[in-house]
């Protein structure tokens, strides 16, 4: 048959949206998505003829299930571009993932503001305007033992604003080995540059000392910074100044100490059998006049920037103009309000907040949602090219924290006969739910300390469709 046929075998689309399953999903799918995807599919179709990869057989079998195609695409374009999935990775922390997850109580008062108006920016003691700040002051200052805090959107704009209000036009001292590129290629030296403060680097790579410091202070000096290296670690023969030891210049020099702490500890996680990571209460006991961290990574709410320390120096940033352009809104205040209140009871922190809970999580308790989910996966899964097997990993906690840290964990193991483990990933990746896994020596790992029991029924039925898929059943 030649071409000419062939085209015209193609139904119209008006044909298409009177099929009963259009029909029913127009309630549901907006017509205008419905209609880009009939046309799609059908020139699709049009391209294939007019390339001769189609004879009259195929197009009657594209025909066939030519609706089933549309509704996929139809749905593919209505669905969210942000949408949740499954972690399966074992980094706690993931950057691309969202980073830390927030508690579900703690969402349920976000909505609450969300939904209705709020005194966002109404002082209800006064009956008059109030500062979105004050909603948070007490409870971080409670905490952190600081004079005054403020929040921002993130901590990169919480490191500019601090030094474009301190150090304008002037010099700040910083160690080389500090000198830290954060995510999306962003560095401090870049964001100092923009914050309108000149940075001063002393010391080398690996080793700085305090009389690198010392040296560097002149009449333009307008402060000393410590940046925390929390998202990696130089090893050997090495040497860097410590808070304590910058005090000390401060107190002789008159100079204000500034610290950016990155992850924001507010848990001493040595306890969980993790490498010491410096808590913002200790930067404030030792006499640090400014210390900036993030609101989610390690503490475990929204992304924020968050800025504690002496009053005199929080309430400049207050007014300078760059806070209106940084300023975070409702839905990060509620958020992290509620997430803080938790860390009033340190145990109520650990097991309620996500991050520190899955920190925490002893082998034992993974073992056990291991068996589960592998007594799921072995009871639901009847298919001989796919085996299962509970082993020793490790986790990460990612965000740029803990660089070192490797936490055993227990993970499932998935092996695939005759299967490309490529094609099966990727598989997991396009289900209803997104699954995110981890490739290893040609097998899946699939780490418990990242998922949740609820989400065991989504990686069961998630694991069926891959196998599914590619042996075309779907």
């Amino acid at each position: 048959m030649d071409k000419k046929n062939l085209f015209k075998m193609i139904p119209k689309v008006d044909d298409i949206l009177d099929d009963d399953r259009i029909n029913k999903l127009q309630d549901q799918i907006p017509r205008k998505l419905l209609v880009d995807s009939i046309r799609e599919e059908i020139d699709a179709l049009r391209k294939d003829i007019r390339d001769n990869t189609m004879d009259e057989e195929e197009v009657i079998r594209r025909n066939q299930i030519l609706v089933d195609l549309i509704l996929k695409r139809a749905e593919k374009k209505n669905a969210y571009k942000l949408r949740r999935v499954v972690n399966g990775t074992g980094v706690i922390i993931h950057t691309n993932l969202g980073r830390s997850l927030i508690d579900r109580q703690v969402m349920e008062h976000v909505f609450d503001v969300a939904i209705n108006y709020s005194n966002l920016e109404f002082d209800l003691d006064k009956g008059e305007r109030g500062s979105r700040y004050s909603h948070l002051k007490d409870i971080i200052t409670e905490i952190t033992g600081a004079e005054d805090a403020m929040v921002v959107n993130n901590n990169a704009a919480a490191v500019m604003l601090v030094l474009s209000t301190m150090a304008k036009d002037r010099e700040v001292i910083v160690s080389i080995g500090e000198l830290i590129e954060i995510g999306g290629s962003f560095r401090i030296p870049e964001v100092m540059e923009q914050s309108g403060a000149t940075l001063k680097a002393v010391g080398t790579t690996n080793k700085t000392h305090l009389h690198d410091y010392e040296r560097a202070i002149n009449e333009n000096t307008a402060g000393l910074m410590k940046v925390h290296t929390s998202n990696y670690r130089i090893l050997g023969f090495t040497s860097s100044v410590s808070i304590d030891e910058l005090f000390t210049l401060k107190e002789k020099y008159n100079l204000p100490l500034i610290e950016d702490l990155g992850s924001g500890v507010l848990v001493d996680l040595s306890k969980f059998g993790l490498e010491y990571e410096p808590t913002v209460q200790d930067s404030i006991k030792k006499g640090v006049d400014v210390v900036t961290f993030s609101g989610d990574k390690l503490l475990g709410g929204p992304q924020a920037g968050i800025i504690v320390g002496k009053k005199e120096y929080i309430d400049k940033m207050k007014k300078n103009p760059l806070t209106r352009a940084f300023r975070v809104d409702k839905f990060t205040i509620a958020a992290l309000e509620a997430t803080l209140s938790l860390y009033l009871d340190e145990q109520a922190a650990i097991e309620r907040i996500p991050t520190l809970n899955m920190i925490s999580m002893s082998l034992d308790e993974l073992n056990y949602k291991a068996q589960r989910l592998y007594d799921g996966l072995i009871n639901s899964i009847k298919d001989n090219s796919c085996s299962f097997k509970i082993v020793d990993d490790y986790s990460e906690v990612g965000g740029g924290s803990l660089p070192l840290e490797r936490i055993p964990t227990k993970a499932i193991k998935i092996s695939l006969d005759g299967v490309s483990i490529n094609q099966f990933e990727k598989a997991l990746r396009e289900y209803d739910i997104p699954i995110i896994s981890r490739i290893y020596k040609d097998n899946i790992f699939i780490d418990l300390r990242t998922v949740r029991e609820d989400e065991f029924q989504i990686i069961i039925d998630g694991i069926q469709f891959g196998l599914n898929r590619l042996k075309g059943c779907i």
